[in-house]
């Protein structure tokens, strides 16, 4: 575990050292692997959980995918108003609604980002992939500097829990935090944008479409109804994940990204695992709710 510092008083310093504190003792609680990044965005204090360590990063590879499509669209390579025919050969999968629909069918690039992200729909996640390139993916994640992450495929094989780490896109917390709140400035800041091949109005649209997500049981889960969460969960064959930026009303709060692994089908005590791990990111969030403001 690292702890990182930047600007910030030491009373509020110390806050996010006792936060810290009480988000390991829960993690420490639980009979599987959990890692996180955190960045309090009222007073830039950041810490981390095994941040820099590589794990399965399910869809929350989907965010970057995202971000290097809006730089395609940036460069004039794609456009969000073209239309894309959904194709059966990417519906072979178990992710999303666009599988179990009749093939042939066109929505605009825009709309294959949209359903990407709020319901991970991986056969516009294939399709995304291949009209941006699986290798300039790559290249736009290590131009940003997130040198944990390497992406592997479009649609995901279906893999048990024995996998390695070389057989999944692997990312790490760190790597997610980053982009998220490069996202987040590069909305108001166009050098930042920049940075990511983009504008401040397609950042903007890449964070309206995090916020639509519909998938709410982990970073929501336990915040109040309504809050704004701008973020994308992950569920592989053995973890769950979800990273994303929390609000208070329309101010941005934190960035908190956080993996499970190893996550056993059911615990000693006959909890489901999934049930756990969700229940455990959901309070991870609300403790960084109720300790940031």
């Amino acid at each position: 575990m690292t702890l990182a510092f930047r600007n910030v008083r030491t009373e509020s310093e110390g806050s996010v050292k006792d936060l810290v504190g009480r988000m390991n003792a829960l993690c420490d609680r639980h009979p599987f692997q959990t890692s996180w990044f955190l960045k309090d965005l009222t007073t830039g204090a950041a810490a981390d959980r095994l941040g820099s360590v590589p794990v399965p990063s399910a869809s929350t590879r989907k965010i970057s995918i995202m971000m290097a499509a809006l730089k395609a669209v940036h460069d004039g390579k794609l456009a969000l108003d073209q239309k894309v025919t959904i194709d059966a050969r990417y519906q072979d999968n178990d992710s999303g609604t666009f599988q179990h629909l009749t093939p042939g069918f066109a929505i605009t690039f825009r709309d294959v980002l949209v359903m990407m992200i709020i319901v991970s729909d991986n056969t516009s996640t294939g399709t995304a992939v291949d009209l941006v390139g699986l290798g300039e993916i790559q290249r736009y994640c290590e131009s940003l500097g997130m040198t944990g992450t390497t992406h592997r495929f479009g649609i995901p094989p279906r893999l048990g829990p024995e996998h390695t780490l070389e057989q999944v896109t692997t990312t790490t917390p760190n790597d997610q935090g980053m982009l998220l709140e490069l996202v987040l400035r590069g909305t108001t800041d166009p050098s930042v944008a920049a940075r990511l091949g983009a504008t401040p109005e397609l950042c903007k649209l890449g964070l309206d479409i995090l916020s639509w997500q519909k998938l709410k049981a982990r970073l929501p889960s336990q915040l109040p109804l309504g809050t704004k969460v701008a973020h994308k969960t992950g569920t592989g064959s053995r973890g769950y994940m979800d990273a994303g930026i929390v609000f208070r009303a329309e101010r941005p709060l934190f960035i908190l990204t956080a993996y499970t692994e190893h996550v056993p089908v059911e615990l000693p005590d006959g909890t489901p695992g999934f049930t756990a791990a969700n229940q455990l990111i959901g309070r991870l969030s609300r403790m960084a709710w109720d300790a940031i403001r």
